[in-house]
């Protein structure tokens, strides 16, 4: 069910064709953001789902996505962004103080493919936040975690200026080729069937804490002064400038 957050349906998408960058408009509403070589646009979610579950580390879905963006390299499918509300979202108050519901986004989900060229991920998530900030103009701020266990700091977030809010160590649980998120254990109602398995197997499954580091960016700067978490800085490997 579509709420009052959620971005406009754009209608009829026809590909950009101008050589700078810039909005992306459907027969209806805004639908992206880029230029001929590459942009961002709006996307089915049903298209989004399959792909992501075809190609991301975790071939899993968040069901709370709301906002599905395609990335486009010369008019082809080369990736997918997804965003949403967060995984606890009572939580988000205690990270920017007076945050209500479609105040906020989380990038969940992104993919691209390996043809796109280097720095393609930076320059995606640049273009998804101005589409958002069009589409969406109650979002004051996005945030996203970088995941240890695809061996990164959050290099890219970086690049794009994203705020470092600190890292937390997550349990993970592997289970006969499967990865279980901790929270499974305790989310009875909406850990499901997967839930359901790692409670009646949890002696099996192997244990692995894996830190997940905080990002966050600022849509509208004007709410940062209700920022809870001190900004750190960036996280790098040693003997790296930053990875």
């Amino acid at each position: 069910m579509r709420q009052p957050h959620h971005p406009p349906i754009p209608g009829i998408i026809h590909p950009p064709s101008a050589d700078n960058p810039g909005y992306i408009y459907g027969s209806i509403a805004v639908a992206g953001f880029g230029h001929r070589d590459y942009y961002v646009a709006v996307v089915p979610r049903q298209q989004a789902v399959k792909i992501i579950l075809a190609n991301h580390y975790s071939h899993r879905i968040v069901n709370n996505f709301y906002v599905h963006l395609g990335v486009f390299l010369t008019g082809e499918l080369v990736g997918i962004l997804q965003f949403g509300y967060a995984m606890n979202p009572r939580r988000v108050d205690k990270v920017v103080a007076n945050t209500l519901v479609g105040e906020y986004l989380e990038l969940n989900r992104m993919w691209l493919d390996d043809k796109a060229p280097r720095n393609s991920e930076s320059q995606a998530i640049s273009y998804a936040l101005k589409y958002i900030k069009r589409a969406c103009p109650t979002v004051k701020w996005c945030q996203s975690f970088a995941d240890e266990r695809c061996g990164g700091l959050g290099v890219v977030y970086q690049a794009c200026n994203f705020l470092y809010l600190g890292s937390h160590k997550t349990t993970f649980y592997d289970l006969d080729g499967e990865t279980y998120h901790e929270m499974l254990l305790t989310a009875h109602k909406k850990g499901g069937r997967r839930g359901q398995i790692l409670r009646d197997n949890i002696t099996r499954a192997t244990p692995h804490q894996l830190r997940q580091f905080r990002y966050l960016i600022f849509l509208r700067p004007a709410f940062r002064k209700d920022l809870r978490m001190l900004p750190k800085p960036y996280p790098k490997r040693a003997g790296h400038n930053a990875c």
